[in-house]
């Protein structure tokens, strides 16, 4: 062979494992999504129209979604891949939101629109937002439910998506709302309408450290079961209740301008406050239990309700969740703050439940608030579960992965600054109307944009949409 042709067959030898390099690169940067939080507050126009004195309607969470800020809804436990070396990332998150409005004589609503099940895909420097949606058409009243539908497309201008850190933050993201998007909206907006920005943060993993991460739980052996039955000894325990949805709304509002905090082992399950640590007896239905953890409210306008030592009895199917409090106008120990029913509190291979309980303010809780509520008010429901074996473990609590950090770390550029505080309505139970963004998550320190592009994510908003309404309505 010439020697001229054997250089340009080096050449392009060399020109193909250049290129072939980077791909396996990416192949071996692939990463394991698992946890994080979604939040997006889907059309905050929608929202004021449905809760408002035309659709006179209303909204259900479901599957653990939660509010955030004045008018978003949280989605969390994030699954997904992403690939540090060519930026494709996708996150499925869980929860969902039902709107229901214009009630008919015959109690059937006109309006009945779910969506759920969020995923958020970014290839190739454009996103998409995919959701679960079950909606009722306005003409006909007939009710479709299509799967993972590609509901928004995503503006990700002047964001690099290659990095190699421990989570993916993205801010503000400018939504639009696809074609097939404003056909499983059942019409009431068309395609390219602005909807609400979108917002999420997601732990990052190794893929190898999954296998010993979670293992799968062992079912308990019958003579387990049976030891169950006769064992009046908690061995753990946890109770879920978020107190009460608008009055965290009405805290983190521009009314009370606040937040809470949760200590001594509380956990954040998004929708609710975990107390855990379950301590007490069980015998035949009857539970008397402890459990560890505290919540404190605070705001503007003297704010300031602190909830520690949670305890919980059930008696003849009869429950109460006691607390003490604090305040500056009120000190209680062990008041009793809601009743709920807990007729089905049954043990089952070591584990014990109620699950979501209806739960009303008592007079001595009403006080707690101070005025607030009054007593018969319902109250955000309580789940509880209690282990009386080692091998019952407790339910999952929803996933919202870590904290995303509250300033940018040290980066080659700036990242993309944090919005301004959400805005709320004029008290703890105006439903009716809605503030304009949803609390966006702090920036990461992987994803960094350039000075220009950070302003560009920063003021370019989904288009303000205050004044419009679905149409034919």
């Amino acid at each position: 062979m010439p020697t001229r042709l054997r250089v340009l067959v080096a050449v392009l030898c060399a020109a193909v494992v250049g290129a072939l390099v980077p791909a396996a690169t990416a192949h071996a940067e692939a990463r394991t999504v698992q946890g994080g939080r979604l939040d997006w507050g889907i059309k905050t126009s929608f929202q004021r129209y449905v809760t408002g004195p035309v659709a006179q309607g209303g909204y259900a969470l479901t599957g653990g979604a939660a509010t955030v800020g004045g008018s978003g809804f949280r989605f969390h436990s994030a699954t997904g891949t992403y690939d540090g070396e060519t930026g494709a990332f996708r996150a499925a998150f869980s929860g969902g939101v039902r709107f229901t409005g214009h009630r008919t004589d015959s109690g059937a609503y006109q309006l009945d629109l779910t969506l759920s099940s969020p995923t958020v895909a970014v290839s190739g420097g454009s996103g998409t937002l995919y959701v679960d949606v079950t909606s009722k058409a306005k003409d006909t009243g007939a009710i479709t439910t299509a799967r993972q539908v590609p509901f928004a497309s995503l503006s990700l201008s002047g964001i690099d998506m290659r990095g190699g850190g421990t989570s993916v933050v993205l801010n503000n993201l400018p939504a639009t709302l696809t074609a097939q998007g404003a056909t499983s909206f059942a019409g009431y907006y068309t395609a390219g309408t602005a909807l609400d920005p979108v917002s999420l943060s997601a732990d990052v993993r190794q893929p190898r450290g999954e296998a010993t991460k979670s293992p799968a739980a062992k079912s308990p052996q019958p003579e387990m079961t049976r030891k169950a039955v006769k064992s009046t000894a908690l061995v753990d325990g946890a109770v879920d209740w978020g107190v009460r949805r608008t009055f965290r709304e009405y805290v983190t509002g521009d009314i009370a301008r606040g937040s809470w905090a949760l200590t001594s082992g509380a956990l954040d399950g998004g929708a609710f406050f975990r107390f855990p640590g379950g301590r007490g007896t069980f015998d035949d239905g009857d539970l008397t239990a402890t459990f560890r953890g505290a919540v404190r409210f605070t705001g503007d306008h003297g704010l300031d309700l602190r909830m520690t030592a949670v305890r919980v009895t059930v008696e003849d199917g009869e429950g109460t969740l006691y607390a003490d409090v604090t305040t500056p106008d009120h000190t209680g120990r062990k008041v009793p703050l809601v009743t709920f029913t807990a007729e089905n509190l049954k043990t089952r291979n070591g584990l014990a439940t109620v699950t979501e309980a209806s739960a009303k303010l008592t007079a001595r809780g009403a006080e707690a608030f101070g005025g607030m509520y009054p007593a018969g008010t319902a109250m955000d429901p309580v789940t509880l579960a209690v282990a009386l074996t080692d091998t019952a473990a407790l339910p999952a609590l929803p996933d919202l992965g870590s904290a995303p950090t509250a300033t940018p770390t040290a980066s080659p550029s700036p990242s993309v600054a944090s919005p301004e505080p959400a805005a709320q309505a004029t008290g703890p139970d105006d439903d009716g109307t809605s503030p304009a963004l949803p609390l966006s998550l702090a920036a990461g320190s992987l994803l960094v944009l350039a000075g220009a592009a950070a302003l560009l994510v920063r003021t370019r908003r989904a288009g303000t949409d205050a004044a419009d309404t679905p149409r034919n309505h």
